[in-house]
């Protein structure tokens, strides 16, 4: 989860900036009355907290360590667990310090032969240093909610979504694709002293996982309905608005999402209120014509971010259920309507 867009990266999108006079406002579209649920099973937050858990438990899955190698072997196993068509995208790349990385994007497929697709994103990855830190800057971080909870929450839908009979599954194939280096990119505020080298070139420092995979899509010519990247989602209080870039790329699936999660009763977690645009992998996977939400964890107009973002205080200390089991049933729900 990045900073707000340089001026550079508004290329080929409309987007709400921070700007003073773009501030977060209520807005008065919530649904009028509340959309008909199909039957979808239960999402447990219980295994969703363990999947979490257990990422944290091997350390920082920082590219390049042994930490970040058995976490992406681990999730690999569950998806092949579960029965899902896994396949893996190695690749290489230069970080904005210079340091040449081995990463690999993840990418299961639930239901293949289905004609209709629907995407669900995320990153596996942690970010090497804590540069958000007020005690302990740039010390190692648990990423628990930023990359894990994520993770966690898709792994548990495909888990779900394994155990249904062919008569009782979605009529949309799922398709679970995890980007890895989201998150070594370089934060103009808390590392000013420090030079961007990827400046001036083709590639952004964040988000390199999905611009390779834009840029060779996996499955070749891939084109799902939508998209859904889940980013801190596992914290308690979350909070979850209408991102600029959400609403201008994928409204329709936005409006879903939202409306579903009304009328499961989480509209406590899932605010009607439009605020500004983020850097996130969303951006790179709407530029590819994939239409993509993005759901994760809003502050406030002054910091987008919650406190933990960047922080070691993102650990399993604030992972919540109650969040975990918002947004995971919130999205069986939404498959299961469509």
């Amino acid at each position: 989860m990045k900073l707000q867009f340089p001026l550079a990266a508004l290329a080929g999108l409309v987007l709400l900036t921070g700007c003073p006079d773009k501030k977060a406002t209520e807005t008065a579209d919530a649904p009028a009355a509340a959309p008909a649920l199909a039957k979808a099973p239960v999402f447990n937050a219980d295994s969703a907290y363990a999947y979490t858990a257990r990422q944290v438990a091997f350390g920082p899955r920082v590219p390049n360590s042994k930490a970040h190698a058995a976490a992406g072997d681990w999730i690999v196993a569950q998806l092949q667990r579960f029965g899902l068509k896994v396949q893996q995208q190695p690749f290489t790349a230069m970080t904005f310090d210079g340091t040449n990385i081995r990463a690999r994007n993840l990418i299961a497929q639930y239901q293949p032969a289905a004609a209709r697709r629907v995407a669900i994103f995320g990153h596996w990855d942690t970010r090497p240093f804590a540069d958000n830190d007020k005690v302990h800057k740039n010390a190692p971080m648990d990423g628990a909610s930023d990359g894990a909870s994520a993770v966690a929450v898709a792994l548990e839908m495909a888990r779900v979504l394994a155990q249904q009979p062919d008569s009782l599954a979605p009529n949309v194939g799922v398709d679970f694709i995890f980007f890895d280096a989201e998150d070594w990119g370089y934060d103009a505020t808390t590392q000013a002293g420090l030079k961007n080298q990827l400046d001036g070139s083709s590639t952004d420092s964040w988000c390199l996982g999905s611009q390779y995979w834009t840029a060779h899509l996996l499955p070749a010519g891939y084109k799902p309905e939508y998209g859904v990247l889940l980013d801190m989602v596992g914290a308690k209080g979350g909070v979850f608005t209408r991102e600029g870039t959400s609403r201008t790329n994928a409204r329709a699936a936005l409006d879903k999402v939202w409306n579903t999660a009304a009328a499961l009763g989480y509209a406590d977690y899932f605010r009607f209120e439009d605020t500004p645009g983020i850097t996130d992998d969303h951006v790179y996977t709407n530029r590819a014509g994939i239409p993509t939400i993005d759901i994760y964890h809003y502050s406030s107009p002054a910091d987008l971010f919650p406190a933990y973002h960047h922080a070691t205080s993102d650990n399993m200390a604030i992972i919540d259920r109650k969040t975990l089991k918002a947004v995971g049933q919130t999205m069986v729900q939404t498959l299961y309507n469509e």
